[in-house]
């Protein structure tokens, strides 16, 4: 059973997404809405974070929707630094501040501002010690960083009972046409 989920991603820009504007993000958010509802029905309980533009963070928008239906789920936003905010323009970080006031559960891991690329790394080791399985949105076509934490959940997974769930480009373009046949009918 799988009570605590990872979810992650692609940041907004390695997408090309650079405003709230863009339709992909509702295709992505539904595609992560459906995979969510799924697990909720199979008993998930925390949605686990580090708050990072992009998936991450529409993740979040996602589970504050499904609380009005799912009351039990919450969702924690755990980041690798302090401040990861800081250099945000000033639209991302109110949206960004906005979603930590309403996370059920909110700390920084290393409790230090950025310092080198290790506080990624016990971030991602924190995560796959403290969830039972991850949601990925990562197509082996489109390079970034995702293609790190889900090297690592998969070498987890081969010696711990953990789950790897990926969203690829082919489940994002399946969506787009199941929306898109919905708006014709």
């Amino acid at each position: 059973m799988i009570k605590r989920l990872v979810v992650t991603g692609y940041k907004q820009h390695e997408l090309g997404i650079f405003d709230d504007k863009n339709p992909g993000i509702r295709i992505i958010k539904k595609t992560l809405e459906d995979r969510l509802r799924v697990f909720l029905d199979e008993g998930l309980e925390w949605v686990i974070l580090s708050g990072q533009l992009g998936v991450e963070t529409w993740a979040a928008e996602v589970v504050l929707d499904l609380k009005d239906e799912f009351p039990q789920l919450q969702y924690a936003i755990l980041t690798p630094f302090v401040d990861q905010e800081k250099k945000w323009n000033e639209s991302k970080q109110e949206k960004y501040q906005m979603i930590l006031e309403l996370a059920d559960f909110h700390r920084s891991l290393t409790n230090r501002p950025y310092e080198a690329p290790w506080q990624f790394i016990e971030k991602s080791k924190f995560f796959l010690r403290n969830s039972d399985a991850m949601l990925i949105v990562y197509d082996e076509e489109t390079d970034g960083s995702p293609k790190f934490t889900k090297r690592d959940a998969e070498a987890y997974a081969e010696t711990h009972d953990y789950k790897v769930f990926t969203i690829t480009a082919d489940d994002l373009r399946i969506a787009a046409e199941e929306e898109q046949m919905n708006e014709w009918d």
